[in-house]
């Protein structure tokens, strides 16, 4: 186990990890009960789940009595506030207690990769290993998914070059191209130029891969069938009657699934203390549900007592669409919410600043944090809502004193009843968690109430977004513009006239403007448009302008790494 320094002396996550060395991926999953032939291994620290074992774990998967944790947050700041190292931190701290855990998480993209984020892979003494690997290529499941996306949208061309016989109306294409790299150039282009051998002129552009349906497809199926089902639903374009065109009727099901085949299956790593932890899939948070694949957390709740997964952005978006979406859909009953806050976060919300100014943050300040504590509050109440036990993670930065973060905890003892502990993982490791990991197991042994969606499965889509925005957003309504009114009647076509919805608006806000920082009120919801995501299962309510085809920052993170001449890879954190 990799010893955390004295107090002060943290080194870089990048240090941390070079210098913690790996252990043998055999050695991390025996307290699983996996053995060397249920494992694909690639190199030594890194493997898939073979094809036999995936299929196998998914079966027990619902036999098992695992306690499925999920860690969402408050509304972050562009920084975020940790939920990834909480996730891993707090598996490491049920390791610690001797109860078999593993973490579930998504896979980083190379667009935020080399754009905003760098690496994505945890931090301090709480990430998963090899983190060069991991941030960096890995196992290739996300070009997998690229060069399928592409297959669909070159099958697509061709048959517009041909004879059409789909009647494909070339300006109803809603397929675009797809790239795992950060270019705004892209977003909207022409293809087809250059005389009728290079095709037939339209207009396309491309989505990071991240974005892609496909992505969302890859993480909500549970088996191979659902898999190849999901991807034949898949909706590309609409012909000359309005009829919508699939995958299916383009006869390249088979084709995608053989691309997608091994980016399917689980890859499975160690955190630094050499706890498990699957890292596969990653949907975007707001186009997409924006959570890891449900065949890695069927695997996990197969082989161990506890799962701790995760949603992105805060219990808004993230929580909200793994309950309302994923945990439905993968027939997971939720064991409790862990809420990770920060006092940077809530310092924040009790400013009234936008956008964030963080070294007006740096100073000790309770009262900003105590002027924050609404935003806390009706996170917590969200969650409380689906009836699952809510525990508050106190995400402890260097900075934080120790008045604020009393501050946090007794508000959410004395005020809100909940139980809240400080996490210092990120300094610690699994040590810095175990107050958090004995707190969640006492929310869930008390708790006795039942999880539940928020809305009714049979209701239609316009209800579902309503009772979203009202019970999880606190608005007062929602305004649909006459664009999406076409498209709710469009959905019947589609058959997803009451499928989930998954709505997509900025994360900065629990509103759908990222300058009303707190627990806004007094205020509508705006529905410009609605997507059908018929592979998915879903459909995307977009509130606001959405990037799925994100820019590099003016200073990409890019340009701070390099190969050394050791092959050392540096500038990722």
């Amino acid at each position: 186990m990799t010893t955390p320094p004295a107090e002060g002396s943290i080194p870089s996550d990048a240090e941390i990890a070079r210098n913690a060395g790996t252990r043998p991926i055999e050695e991390v999953v025996d307290p699983l009960g996996l053995e060397p032939a249920d494992l694909e291994n690639y190199g030594e620290s890194v493997a898939k789940l073979t094809p036999e074992t995936t299929d196998r774990l998914v079966d027990r998967a619902g036999q098992s009595e695992t306690r499925y944790v999920l860690v969402t947050g408050v509304t972050p700041t562009p920084r975020g506030e940790g939920k990834t190292v909480t996730n891993i931190g707090l598996a490491q701290a049920f390791d610690r207690l001797e109860k078999t855990a593993v973490s579930t998480i998504r896979e980083p993209s190379l667009g935020p990769v080399f754009g905003l984020k760098g690496g994505a892979a945890g931090g301090g003494y709480s990430q998963v290993l090899p983190m060069e690997d991991i941030n960096l290529h890995f196992t290739g499941d996300i070009h997998a998914v690229t060069a399928a996306h592409n297959l669909i949208a070159s099958t697509l061309d061709n048959h517009l070059h041909g004879d059409n016989e789909l009647d494909v109306d070339v300006t109803e294409v809603v397929w675009p191209r797809a790239l795992d790299v950060n270019d705004r150039a892209l977003r909207e282009l022409v293809v087809g130029l250059g005389g009728s051998i290079n095709g037939r002129p339209r207009e396309d552009g491309f989505v990071l891969t991240a974005a892609s349906e496909l992505m969302a497809v890859l993480c909500l199926a549970d088996d191979i069938t659902d898999l190849k089902e999901r991807i034949g639903r898949i909706v590309v374009a609409y012909d000359g009657d309005g009829e919508s065109i699939t995958v299916d009727d383009l006869e390249v099901t088979g084709a995608v699934a053989v691309v997608l085949a091994d980016a399917f299956r689980p890859n499975i790593v160690g955190t630094i203390e050499g706890t498990p932890a699957f890292v596969h899939g990653g949907p975007f948070a707001n186009i997409a549900h924006g959570t890891n694949s449900i065949v890695a957390d069927h695997a996990g709740g197969a082989l161990a007592d506890y799962v701790i997964t995760e949603g992105g952005f805060g219990s808004d978006l993230g929580a909200e669409k793994f309950f309302d979406i994923v945990a439905p859909a993968a027939d997971i009953e939720p064991a409790a919410a862990t809420l990770v806050v920060s006092v940077r976060a809530l310092k924040y919300h009790g400013k009234d600043m936008w956008p964030v100014e963080f070294d007006a943050l740096e100073a000790p300040d309770v009262d900003a944090v105590e002027n924050g504590f609404e935003n806390l509050d009706r996170h917590v109440s969200v969650l409380r809502k689906y009836g699952v036990p809510v525990v508050v993670a106190v995400n402890r930065f260097p900075d934080d004193t120790d008045d604020e973060v009393d501050a946090i905890l007794e508000h959410c003892r004395a005020d809100l009843d909940v139980r809240a502990a400080e996490s210092t993982v990120y300094q610690d490791g699994g040590g810095g968690g175990i107050e958090l990991a004995e707190a969640v197991d006492a929310a869930i042994d008390d708790h006795d109430g039942e999880f539940e969606p928020i809305y009714d499965s049979a209701a239609p889509v316009e209800e579902k977004i309503e009772t979203v925005a009202h019970e999880v957003y606190g608005a007062d309504g929602v305004t649909f513009t006459d664009d999406a009114r076409e498209d709710l009647e469009q959905l019947e076509t589609v058959d997803l006239e009451t499928a989930p919805v998954c709505l997509s608006k900025t994360p900065y806000s629990f509103s759908d403007d990222p300058s009303k920082n707190g627990a806004p009120t007094g205020w509508e919801l705006t529905v410009r448009e609605l997507r059908p995501a018929a592979g998915a299962g879903f459909v995307v309510a977009l509130t606001g302008d959405v990037l799925t085809m994100p820019g590099l920052p003016d200073e990409p993170a890019a340009v701070g790494m390099d190969l050394e001449d050791d092959w050392t890879v540096t500038g990722l954190f």
